[in-house]
């Protein structure tokens, strides 16, 4: 998942384990096999290269030798678990994602992307609710300062509502918009604590005092953006605000170019221009636009009131 503040691995780690993951070696490893003999003849890896992809595993920590065998650490458990999106963390959407940046010429000469893995949208889940705490803070505070009256929110991020359970910390009641998938995904994961929406947003009441999009539109092509925009104004009730946190296109921000070429590689996506998205709030009906960056992370706030 990203140049942010979520804990991701070492550019060395990663690609490590997208060759072991690409050459059959994880899944070897993850299932039946306990050694590097056992992983050369499961896969069509060399047994001297199973060796040393087994020893650097291990010595990066997502294997342990256990008598005269290797077994997978707590540390790989996200590459082999994917029920519970709290223990998955950020290492197989990097994986993912990496799948989709090497395959970006292709993509370029096409315009058609990858196919995605079956357990991609369990991986991006996992990614998400791994979210740095401090960048989850310091984007719900910049919300709550928009509304400070607020006692209700929306997130329409159809993420893994690691952000509404932030809000629902500040005593505010929160309702996650999921796809039913999403929300089956989800599970117990929440509990009580956050209400989940498993339905398009239109079958909500409009009555919400903040509609939040955490690292949401950054996901979307201009489009589908703006038509989001507009939706979460009309969930607002009378004069609430919309909040959009994300990574957007100012300036030479390298955050900014690492989510353009990560919609380029997943052909859907990137860092918007803020006044768009500011243009996007004001067509929306709202007013008092404003754009501020959010202190401690790489995203910033587009805010918008409701007359």
């Amino acid at each position: 998942m990203p140049s942010d503040e979520r804990t991701g691995p070492e550019i060395h780690e990663l690609f490590l384990l997208w060759a072991a993951r690409r050459t059959g070696i994880l899944e070897a490893l993850l299932s039946t096999a306990g050694t590097p003999a056992e992983v050369a003849a499961a896969t069509d890896v060399a047994q001297p290269a199973a060796e040393r992809v087994v020893r650097a595993l291990a010595r990066v920590g997502f294997l342990e030798r256990v008598g005269d065998e290797y077994e997978p650490t707590n540390r790989a458990l996200g590459l082999l678990a994917k029920r519970d999106v709290r223990s998955i963390g950020a290492f197989p959407h990097e994986l993912d994602r990496l799948d989709e940046l090497v395959e970006l010429p292709e993509t370029l000469e096409t315009g058609v992307a990858p196919e995605r893995r079956g357990d991609w949208e369990a991986n991006a889940l996992g990614a998400d609710y791994a979210t740095a705490e401090a960048t989850v803070r310091a984007c719900v505070t910049e919300a709550v300062r928009a509304a400070p009256h607020a006692g209700s929110v929306v997130d329409l991020s159809g993420g893994s509502g690691v952000y509404a359970r932030e809000f629902v910390a500040r005593g505010l009641d929160a309702t996650l918009v999921a796809s039913p998938a999403t929300a089956e995904r989800l599970g117990r994961v929440h509990a009580d604590r956050v209400r989940i929406h498993a339905d398009v947003p239109a079958a909500l009441d409009p009555d919400f005092d903040v509609a939040f999009l955490g690292d949401a539109l950054s996901a979307m092509d201009s489009a589908e953006a703006r038509a989001t925009c507009s939706v979460a104004a009309d969930l607002l009730d009378g004069d609430g605000a919309v909040v959009a946190a994300d990574v957007f296109a100012d300036g030479d921000d390298v955050a900014a170019v690492a989510a353009e070429v990560r919609g380029l590689a997943a052909g859907h996506g990137g860092a918007h221009p803020p006044e768009d998205v500011r243009d996007w709030l004001v067509d929306a009906g709202l007013a008092d636009v404003r754009v501020s960056a959010i202190p401690g992370t790489d995203r910033s706030a587009v805010v918008g009131t409701a007359d």
